[in-house]
This record gives structure tokens, sequence and C-alpha cells, in this order.
């Protein structure tokens, strides 16, 4: 009944008009005079256990179309459906509204039952009235401990979810934390390895023409020294790696020459994107990566915020030893549903802003985001092509 409520109760008032249609149906059989006609007797026996359905769905709204129907249920002299309905609706308010609702359906039952007792004049009021006590006082107590119950539930369903997240939290604390030690570890033997070959390198500059042996086996240490860091990086990077699926293939990572397919696959999601680039020459694997994922979140973000018709244009252009990158727009800032085409597009693990400013900041470069001249929105970067010594 937890799992499927309004089942439950469709079984509880199923049984309930059962019964009051059996007594109906003796009663018919009986001949007693004061039974209403069939066609009045039964719609109200079904309208009274009807409301009873929703009784936790809809506790006040089910528990007062009872407290009606009920009358006409007792004026007829229907069976026991009036007042079981009663019942299980003062515990229904009382569970599931709470108790100051269930205090005012208490006294509208009341009322109704004291008007309902002097129109009927019955010799019986002392008896009708102590057991009208005794079942509001029974609905009363049960309501009371089964509420009590669901309360107490709650409240350790809430405890133990936040001992959860506090567990899964000090669990991701503990990885971050571990995850800082291996990358301290990483930069050591990255950093020693680089300083070994750079020290042999130098030395074998030194001694290739007098000496060719002694640069032979620096040239060899250093080719030894390279591939041992080389491997200590892949595993360690393999740890600190958490953003690749479980046997996902690894894939080389893009340029600035990619830049070109980008464009093409964003026209394909609607967006028309015209692309200048000059001669870039050749440009260092990160900072060429760092231009293309800064063209790639600019984008994505024009196809998510411009508005349906924007167009874009980038520009690429070097000079000297600085690449600047331009990605502009004339959007007005509406945020369409993207296409199936333009989705997978986004910075894998990006930030937006915050990803694009990091960087290009790791470079040594600027970034610039703002409202363009002539309207629309513009990303401006400059990337050195060589990190400052």
């Amino acid at each position: 009944m937890r799992a499927h409520p309004m089942a439950g109760d469709s079984v509880l008032a199923v049984l309930l008009g059962l019964f009051d249609l059996m007594l109906f149906a003796a009663d018919g059989f009986a001949e007693v005079p004061e039974l209403p006609p069939w066609y009045v007797g039964i719609p109200v026996i079904i309208a009274m256990v009807t409301p009873l359905v929703f009784r936790r769905k809809s506790p006040l709204w089910s528990a007062y179309v009872v407290l009606v129907i009920s009358i006409v249920h007792a004026a007829l002299m229907l069976g026991i459906g009036s007042a079981a309905g009663l019942a299980m609706s003062i515990y229904s308010v009382v569970v599931y509204a709470g108790r100051r609702q269930g205090v005012v359906f208490v006294g509208a039952v009341v009322v109704a039952s004291a008007i309902q007792l002097l129109i009927e004049q019955s010799g019986d009021i002392l008896i009708a009235v102590l057991f009208l006590a005794f079942g509001i006082a029974l609905c009363w107590t049960l309501g009371e401990f089964v509420g009590a119950r669901r309360a107490y539930d709650v409240e350790v369903e809430a405890r133990l979810h936040l001992l959860e997240t506090e567990r899964d939290q000090a669990t991701r604390i503990a990885v971050a934390e571990e995850r800082g030690r291996i990358a301290r570890e990483l930069h050591d033997v990255v950093a020693h390895a680089v300083s070994v070959m750079v020290v042999q390198a130098d030395g074998a500059s030194y001694a290739i023409r007098s000496n060719p042996e002694l640069a032979q086996r620096a040239l060899q240490t250093i080719s030894e020294t390279g591939r041992g860091a080389l491997g200590e990086l892949r595993a360690l990077l393999d740890v600190l790696r958490n953003d690749r699926a479980e046997g996902e293939p690894r894939v080389p990572q893009p340029d600035a020459h990619a830049i070109a397919d980008l464009a093409e696959r964003m026209r394909a999601a609607g967006v028309p994107v015209t692309l200048e680039t000059d001669e870039l020459g050749d440009l260092p694997a990160g900072v060429s990566l760092a231009a293309y994922r800064i063209v790639q979140e600019s984008l994505t973000n024009t196809l998510k915020h411009a508005g349906r018709g924007a167009t874009a244009s980038v520009r690429l252009h070097r000079t000297g030893d600085l690449v600047e990158v331009l990605v502009s727009d004339d959007g007005a800032g509406r945020l369409p549903q993207l296409t199936p085409a333009g989705r997978g597009l986004s910075v894998p693990g990006g930030n937006g802003l915050i990803g694009m400013r990091e960087r290009a900041h790791v470079y040594g470069g600027t970034l610039e985001v703002g409202p363009a001249p002539g309207g629309g929105w513009q990303v401006r970067a400059a990337l050195p092509v060589r990190l400052a010594q």
C-alpha cells in the first residue's frame, strides 16, 4: 500500500462498498419499509466510498466530500459506510494534513452529527454521543501514532541521506588530496628528468667534437631519461584523469589547424561561420590546443545564446611571437534549443569564460570578453608563442 497507495485505498473502498451493497440487498429481500429504491441507494453507496480512493493523495478534499455524502447515506440507513468513511477520513486528515486541519474537520463532523441527531429525535442520543466520541478519539489516536511514525521515518531518511552526502564529500576530499600529492610527485619526476636531459644535452654539445664517445653516452642518457619520464608521466596522468569514460579510446588532441573542421561542424549545426586564418607557422602544441579550445567554447556560446539567425566570425592572426584569436557574433542573446548536429560541440569539462581565461593565462596570454562594438558578442585572446623564461 505504501508503494501504490491509490491501489490499496481502492481495494478498501471496494470492500466497504460491497459490504454496504450486501446489507442493502439483504434489507431489500427482507422488504424493509424505510429502504430507498435501488436506483437511489446504489449510487449513494458508490458515491460514499469513491472519495476514499483519494484519501492519501487529497486528504482534505476526500474528507469533506465523504462528510457531505455521509449525511445522505446515514439518513437513508444504507449501512456502515458513513461511519466507516468518516472514521477513515478523520484518520487520513490527521496523518496527511496535520493536527490543525484535523481539529477543523472533527469540528465539522461533530456539528454535522449533532444536527443529524436533533433532526432524527432518537431516544438513544447519549449512546450515539458516546459512540461518536469514542470513534473520534480512536481515529485521532491512530492518526497521531501513524503520523509520528511517518515523521520519524522521514527524519531518519533525511539523516541517512545527509550521512551519505557527508561520506561522499569526505571521499571526494580524500581523492582530491591524493590527486594533489600525485600532481606534486608528477612535477618532481618531470622536473628532475628535464634537468638531467638539459645537463646531458649541454655536455653533449661541448663534447660532440672533442670526445664523440662521451657525447654518444650523453645522448643515450637523454634518450633513456626521456623514455622513463614519459612512462612515469603516462602512469600518473592515468591516475589523475577522471573525465574519460572507462574503455573510451584516446584520440589526438586538436590544434589550431582543426579550427576549419570546427567551423564546418558549427555551420552544420545552424550557425554560419566565416573563418580568416593567417599563416600561423609551427605553434607549440599547448598554444595551438589553447587557441582551438577558446574558439570552440566561443562558438558553442554563440550556438547556445546568440539566438536563431546569428552569424559568427573567427579570425586567427600571428604577429611575430604572438597569436591573436578573435571570435565575434551578431546575436541578440536569446537561448535557442540546440539542434542534434550541435550537441557534443562544447569543450569537454569546460567551464565557459573561466576555462577560456585559465587557458590563456597558462601561456601568459590575455583574454577579453564583452559586447562587440557593432552589437553582439566577442572574445579576443592574445597567446604568446613562447613561454616567458
